[in-house]
């Protein structure tokens, strides 16, 4: 087992007070606090927030300056090409601009980057397409903030430049000093820009395209009712760009997946047919590891225009582009076991694992599986890890970082390396010319301030709680606090001096682990713990006695509920 550091989050609160003006349990209370939930308003939103919730899209700077272009052009006929983006983000983005502006009569098309042949976002190649083939108009979604020199290429064209993206500002930093790059776009939407009043910056590109059709229908007297309509594609992409599920992205995923529990869209009840999804119980989990990796496997190894069409289809054709994209996804899973693997064994045939900052060149990997590798290796060392391959036109990688390791801060040290980069503090994306793999190695680790203390993983618990404490009752108010995700876990709570009284080994890959647990009150509780079963087997018959992190769930089996205790760590 991986040494971990467990700390029990010690935030202070009157949590009875909290419990009874809120008719909650103190331990949901508690729960709410630890994820600095403070005031009465935002522990109201919290728990009751509705879309009324919602935030103005007029809020937005340039909103409404986008928005008199938009409408102008769309009335005057004038031909309008989006420009999306490869994954999960910019095909739902890609979506509901099409669906939007074709829905108040607009003249336009769609085109999405090729990952292989045009890399990431508008590109010179797509805007010379889009003059040839008469466009006036271009809107980007989910890209377009740091296409600098694209835009100003579209711009001597004589293209007009609508930018919607949601991706940080880039800047070059000098003695200290951030100057912010400018564009020379008709009009950003971005809640990133500095002068932005809008109230909540971690929305995904998908609900700035939601806003900017929220208010294009506003322009247009359309009910605001229809806008709703898209309301599952924007919960959808703000779980697949794994968003902060907080303030308004949180009513946005509640309400979006309730929605999507009885969709309209073919494309949609299509995959979630294909992957055997009872839509009733459809959750964020299904959405993050069961049907979006579907969707971003067009983009991976075919192309990304697959998915879009998957939205756009009528019940027949979803049904075939479903299966389609769905053995894509297998394929692309066997792709990345085979990356791990040769990861692990050159980290170990060259000692990488002693750097602070894991480089990992991999020549022959399939270049969009850079990032999911990176991940994977991330996870298995708890270090930052930049995974390299060839590319068309040197080398090219993605990064995924830890929590004290600002990944884009770290690799504006050293962007003289780089042809082109970008990213966020927890990814990011490069390419460099192949002689300057070792160079970037060298610098970003030489750079690097972190200790081993960092590498550390560490477990947070809610609280620290008895197995004989929960009740079936709790369980169910414990869903309140959902949906789960990135910014808003699934409460971690703990215990100590268990007995495992019985265990056996189940599942096809022999990866779980079914037990009865005894508390230190001769209580006795059914248990399972999905991972290294024969691990924790072998780690149990030296101990006598464990303590456990654990989540509660009621389990119904042959019409009978009975409390289960999913383990996910032990010692």
């Amino acid at each position: 087992m991986q040494k971990e550091k467990w700390m029990v989050a010690g935030k202070k609160a009157d949590f009875a007070a909290i419990g009874k003006k809120y008719g909650i349990d103190q331990v949901t209370a508690r729960i709410i606090r630890n994820r600095d939930i403070i005031e009465d308003k935002t522990i109201d939103k919290f728990l009751n927030g509705t879309l009324t919730d919602l935030y103005s899209p007029h809020l937005m700077k340039d909103m409404d300056k986008l928005i008199a272009i938009l409408k102008q052009k769309i009335q005057e006929k004038k031909f309008i090409r989006i420009i999306g983006d490869y994954d999960i983000d910019g095909i739902q983005s890609t979506y509901i601009l099409l669906k939007g502006i074709s829905r108040v009569g607009g003249n336009v098309t769609a085109a999405i980057p090729d990952r292989m042949k045009d890399g990431y976002g508008i590109n010179e190649s797509l805007i010379t397409k889009a003059k040839e083939e008469g466009m006036d108009t271009i809107i980007t979604c989910d890209n377009g903030i740091a296409a600098i020199d694209a835009i100003a290429y579209a711009k001597k064209l004589g293209l007009t430049v609508l930018v919607t993206d949601h991706h940080d500002i880039p800047y070059i930093e000098e003695n200290g000093i951030r100057t912010y790059k400018e564009s020379q776009a008709d009009a950003i939407v971005n809640p990133k820009q500095e002068a932005c009043g809008y109230p909540f910056s971690g929305i995904c590109g998908a609900v700035v395209a939601f806003k900017v059709i929220q208010a294009l229908y506003e322009a247009f007297d359309i009910e605001e009712k229809e806008v709703m309509d898209f309301l599952e594609n924007a919960a959808f992409a703000t779980i697949g760009d794994v968003m902060d599920l907080q303030d308004e992205n949180r009513i946005i995923v509640k309400y979006g997946l309730e929605q999507m529990r009885q969709t309209k869209n073919a494309g949609l009840s299509a995959l979630m047919l294909q992957k055997e999804v009872a839509p009733e119980k459809l959750s964020a989990y299904h959405i993050g590891f069961v049907l979006g990796p579907c969707i971003n496997a067009s983009g991976r190894l075919d192309t990304a225009v697959r998915s879009l069409q998957l939205m756009l289809a009528d019940k027949i054709k979803a049904a075939a582009l479903a299966v389609e994209l769905a053995d894509l996804n297998e394929e692309r899973k066997v792709m990345t076991a085979e990356g791990v693997e040769n990861a692990i064994a050159l980290i170990e045939k060259e000692e990488i694992a002693q750097d602070s900052v894991m480089v990992i060149y991999l020549p022959k990997l399939h270049e969009s599986l850079a990032g999911i590798v990176a991940g994977r290796i991330r996870e298995q060392y708890n270090k930052p890890v930049f995974v390299l391959t060839d590319a068309e036109e040197g080398v090219k990688g993605s990064g995924r970082s830890i929590e004290n390791y600002s990944m884009y801060e770290e690799m504006c040290k050293c962007q003289e390396l780089y042809s082109k980069f970008g990213g966020h503090p927890m990814a990011a994306g490069l390419s460099l010319p192949k002689e300057n793999v070792e160079k970037f190695r060298k610098a970003i680790n030489a750079n690097a301030m972190l200790t081993e203390e960092d590498f550390i993983p560490k477990i947070l618990i809610d609280v620290p709680m008895p197995l004989s404490y929960v009740t079936k009752e709790l369980i169910k108010e414990l869903e309140i606090l959902a949906p789960f995700g990135k910014g808003n876990p699934k409460p971690v709570f703990a215990d100590k001096n268990i007995v495992v009284r019985e265990k056996r080994i189940v599942g096809r890959n022999r990866n779980v682990l079914k037990m009865t647990i005894e508390d230190v009150y001769k209580n006795r509780y059914s248990a399972v713990y999905f991972g290294d079963a024969e691990g924790m087997m072998r780690f149990l018959e030296e101990k006598e006695c464990i303590s456990i992190v654990y989540y509660p769930e009621i389990n119904e089996y042959m019409g009978k509920e009975e409390i289960q205790f999913v383990i996910s760590n032990y010692c």
